[in-house]
């Protein structure tokens, strides 16, 4: 359920409610629309003319930022060219922008947007698979990571490394592989890709989650099938409230 917030002045743009707002009171933007271009409108038709609500467009890095009212402190990095998803054949030219280290770059704006800091170990990235997301514009999900995944992934740290491998917890009650990162130098999507044995047919299918593990990064990996229609973004937390009900000392 989207949380809503009052905010004004308010347009309406290809069916999608925006907050004509800047960044330094919150850029915010609803992006489960029942207008699967809506995110494309915006950043397209709106950030592009240099108009709210994105916290950051830079054409030259060909990125977006969004702060979405799904959650006080939960960000959207966007193309600002079209693609689709991960689905997109874009996403397996290595010459394409690393999106996820783009949309780390910014993790410092979750904790700001609390007014608090949020321990890194608390942050993550995700993206859906085209059956799991309701928008047809790559969009990678910037947000705290639920405490029990956390956890989970604490738990199980000592069965990550360097090739994939089904993790033996579920998350969410799904099973996702896993495999850690020193760095992400190397795009996701790429690490994925050549895991696959059609990736220009399969990425689809798939969802990708970033956190931070030991010195580095977990990179998840669900796989759309039957009732999991691989949605990683249902690990993460937009309310927070890890960090949101710790004593002040802890969240440092």
């Amino acid at each position: 359920m989207l949380i809503a917030r009052l905010l004004s002045p308010l347009a309406i743009l290809g069916g999608a409610l925006v907050a004509g707002v800047s960044y330094a009171s919150a850029a915010t933007v609803v992006h489960k629309d029942h207008d699967p271009d809506a995110l494309w409108k915006i950043v397209h038709q709106r950030c592009a003319q240099g108009t709210a609500p994105c916290a950051v467009y830079d054409e030259s890095r060909h990125i977006a930022l969004l702060h979405s009212i799904e959650g006080r402190g939960q960000y959207l990095l966007i193309p600002t060219d079209k693609v689709a998803g991960m689905e997109s054949a874009a996403l397996l030219q290595a010459n394409q922008p690393n999106y996820f280290a783009e949309a780390w770059s910014y993790r410092d704006r979750v904790g700001a947007s609390y007014g608090m800091p949020v321990p890194e170990t608390m942050l993550s990235l995700a993206i859906n698979s085209a059956r799991g997301r309701s928008q047809n514009q790559l969009h990678i999900h910037l947000d705290c990571l639920a405490p029990e995944i956390r956890a989970t992934l604490d738990r199980d740290a000592s069965r990550i490394g360097s090739d994939w491998a089904v993790l033996p917890d579920t998350l969410d009650g799904h099973r996702y592989r896993a495999r850690y990162l020193t760095s992400l130098v190397a795009s996701p999507f790429l690490v994925l890709a050549a895991s696959l044995r059609h990736p220009e047919t399969e990425m689809g299918d798939h969802t990708l989650v970033v956190a931070p593990l030991r010195s580095g990064y977990v990179l998840l990996d669900d796989v759309a099938q039957g009732s999991d229609r691989a949605s990683g973004e249902e690990l993460q937390d937009h309310a927070c409230l890890a960090v949101m009900k710790a004593p002040a000392s802890k969240t440092r």
